[in-house]
């Protein structure tokens, strides 16, 4: 009687023989992406298919630090991993430990070589670079006609500054034409003299995006005598249009950010700038003002009337000062006339007089002090407070004090 296995020991056996094929455990599998799903876990869920057949793949979250891009339906790439079965269900799938586009690795040695060379050349550097002018008035855009590169470029661009003018070279930016059709974008726009160029597009593989790693492009941009902004891809993304460029930008969007100044800043420091002129010249009128008040006060102090006037009120106030020092010196004198009045007024004969004392003269009017002065028999006249007396000298005697 035959053996009879369970479901589960036969996926277990089978599970066992993939385990064992060495070829099995580290496999490169070339095919296109279908059904893809980033799960919330952070796996992500895809096929590989080619004409003829399918297979299930799985990236788990912890091998994605390797992977440089977001899959996408309909890309063409190289899976390396190992295939396995998956006993609950009974199927087999590939377990990605690494994803690469298919031809990746061909062109990135081809775009470190040109880099190298370039770089080598002096075609990078900073000397060379153009600054970005802070005020523009057209900006030239080489991209794709449609896209959403074109629509943010002249979004942001409209919004930052509805007065800038955009003028849009619609080039081809994928395929073989590609390169050509910016180079003769770039011409364009310098023939129309813009102030600033902006070349780029959207987001895309290092195929889709080659056409700026060409050295054609890199020369033409070096060769621009308008500066010029490169902005392809994603933030993530670099090519050599970047490094020859006078300015790379993240992105479209973060280009016209650059490149158009905000028209509604500009009006705010404009306003900024009329206050504080305003406020400069009012302080300067306010000090010319003073100066010419001042100006002008010397000049009446400095002409003949000004002088003439000083003088006049030079001599009126010596005249006050000497009309008091007048004043001053009369009232001192009075004051010792007073002193001397009352000192003759002691002395006066006639003051000694009314005190009821005389004095006695002779013939010829001399005043007698003395009793040897005047002889018996002489005729005197003693004279008294209200008139005079005639006397004669009967007789002398002295008198010891």
């Amino acid at each position: 009687m035959k053996s009879i296995y369970s479901v589960t020991q036969v996926n277990s056996y089978i599970r066992n023989m993939f385990t064992q094929d060495f070829m099995l455990q580290s496999i490169c599998v070339r095919g296109e992406v279908s059904n893809c799903k980033y799960h919330s876990s952070g796996h992500i869920y895809f096929t590989l298919k080619d004409e003829r057949g399918t297979i299930a793949c799985v990236m788990f979250a912890g091998s994605r630090a390797g992977l440089s891009f977001r899959l996408s339906q309909g890309q063409q790439v190289v899976v390396e991993g190992s295939i396995d079965v998956y006993e609950r269900d009974g199927k087999y799938q590939m377990y990605a430990k690494s994803v690469t586009q298919d031809g990746v690795g061909l062109l990135y040695e081809k775009f470190e070589r040109l880099k190298a060379e370039l770089l080598e050349m002096g075609m990078f550097d900073a000397q060379y670079k153009q600054p970005i002018p802070q005020y523009i008035g057209t900006l030239g855009v080489v991209t794709a006609q449609t896209g959403a590169a074109v629509r943010d470029i002249i979004q942001i661009a409209s919004r930052r500054n509805p007065y800038v003018q955009i003028i849009l070279y619609p080039a081809i930016v994928q395929g073989e034409a590609a390169p050509a059709s910016i180079i003769n974008g770039i011409h364009a726009l310098t023939a129309k003299g813009v102030d600033v160029i902006i070349v780029g597009r959207g987001g895309g593989s290092i195929e889709d995006l080659w056409a700026f790693n060409e050295r054609e492009v890199a020369q033409a941009i070096f060769d621009c005598p308008i500066p010029i902004i490169s902005a392809v891809g994603h933030e993530t993304d670099t090519t050599i249009a970047d490094f020859a460029a006078d300015m790379r930008a993240p992105t479209p969007s973060a280009a016209a950010e650059l490149a158009v100044y905000e028209y509604s800043r500009l009006e705010e420091k404009m306003e900024e700038y009329a206050a504080a002129l305003l406020r400069g010249m009012m302080g300067r009128c306010q000090s010319c003002r003073m100066r010419a008040q001042r100006m002008a006060a010397l000049l009446r102090a400095g002409s003949p009337a000004g002088r003439l006037k000083q003088n006049q009120t030079y001599a009126l106030r010596l005249e006050e000062r000497l009309q008091a020092a007048m004043k001053e010196n009369l009232l001192r004198k009075k004051h010792r006339f007073a002193l001397y009045t009352e000192k003759l007024k002691g002395l006066s004969p006639l003051e000694k007089l009314n005190q009821g004392f005389s004095f006695v003269t002779n013939a010829e009017g001399k005043t007698m002090t003395d009793i040897e002065q005047t002889a018996v028999g002489e005729l005197l006249t003693i004279h008294m407070k209200n008139g005079t007396v005639k006397a004669r000298t009967e007789e002398k005697e002295r008198v010891e004090r």
